[in-house]
């Protein structure tokens, strides 16, 4: 009979499910009208200085049942539909899946659309609570995440499946309490340890598919770390973890890894499976000739047992998309020049 219990519950907490959806979303829209409202009237100069606070006075000496009216709640709910209005196509399906708590704190903590954007999205897809949206920001998640997907490497690109804003450049496990010197299996136990931490560090469309995962080659056995599935890529993710620095010598052994899998573990529907290489530190340039000229789709990453700075990540970030600018501008002149 417990069984047949539980399907109530969940019949019960399905509904309540859909129920809180539908007020969160009709509590955005109203938001945005409001904020559309007050942001016109202003725009066409029929509301001055001092309208908005008249507003709010108003709403609470006649209205005092009505809460999150007073003359901060307008604003925000103003610079919310200012903010959005210009990317409304893009991100109006999205607006109302994210609770108010969480558009504050994207509003006030981003910097630009573009990371405004990429939170608004996690925060749909991953479901983040308003604490673990506040963690993503705090470890840089945006930052980590565009730096990633601007290094992936040809062989990544090439994938049928789209690896891009998928991966880290650096993963953030501030959660697992472990001494500045571990090893490579304290390392791997801390991870599944706090297995709901780390998928939310990796994304949860990520699912753990097993922890030292037997492959038989020949008559020898080899053992991956941890391996992974991506749900939406549609593969496996192998993933390797070094508690030294990257050395080049690493690919070659994960690269074997993937070449297992795909010829004998894969699934017909499946996606080639992508390798994930996590060191304590890695050198650019390093990483970047090592993976220039590896047919197996590999990417390399670093990890972090705290917070990383936020002005470094945009520091590195600037200097990343700096470098990549000439060399876009480069190919569009060759490009112009070989058409004349």
């Amino acid at each position: 009979m417990s069984d047949q219990f539980t399907e109530v519950v969940s019949l019960i907490q399905q509904s309540r499910n859909r129920v809180m959806q539908q007020v969160n979303a009709e509590l955005i829209n109203l938001y945005w009208n409001v904020g559309a409202y007050i942001s016109q009237k202003v725009a066409r100069s029929e509301w001055g200085n001092g309208t908005v606070d008249q507003l709010a006075d108003f709403i609470k000496q006649h209205h005092p049942d009505l809460r999150g009216f007073n003359r901060r709640g307008l604003y925000r709910m103003k610079q919310f539909y200012d903010t959005y209005q210009p990317l409304h196509e893009k991100v109006s399906a999205v607006l109302t899946q994210i609770s108010w708590t969480n558009h504050l704190a994207i509003l006030s903590q981003c910097k630009t659309n573009e990371e405004r954007q990429f939170y608004l999205i996690q925060s749909a897809q991953e479901h983040y609570s308003s604490r673990e949206l506040e963690r993503q920001i705090d470890s840089g998640l945006f930052e980590r995440t565009r730096l990633a997907t601007a290094q992936l490497s040809d062989s990544v690109k090439q994938l049928p499946q789209q690896a891009a804003d998928v991966f880290r450049d650096s993963y953030v496990f501030e959660f697992l309490d472990l001494p500045n010197r571990h090893t490579e299996a304290d390392l791997q136990q801390a991870l599944i340890r706090n297995l709901s931490k780390f998928l939310l560090e990796t994304g949860r469309a990520f699912t753990l598919a097993g922890e030292n995962v037997r492959i038989q080659v020949g008559n020898q056995d080899f053992y991956i770390d941890l391996l992974l599935y991506h749900r939406s890529l549609q593969c496996l993710v192998a993933v390797e973890l070094k508690v030294t620095k990257f050395k080049p010598e690493h690919i070659g052994q994960l690269n074997f890894y993937l070449e297992a899998l795909d010829r004998d573990y894969r699934l017909a529907h499946e996606n080639p499976s992508i390798g994930l290489l996590l060191c304590a530190s890695k050198e650019s340039q390093v990483v970047e000739y090592a993976l220039s000229r590896s047919l197996s789709p590999t990417l390399v990453a670093d990890y972090s047992r705290e917070l990383i700075d936020k002005h470094l990540l945009e520091t590195k970030m600037a200097e990343l998309y700096g470098a990549i600018e000439p060399l876009l501008q480069d190919k569009s002149t060759d490009s112009l020049t070989t058409d004349d």
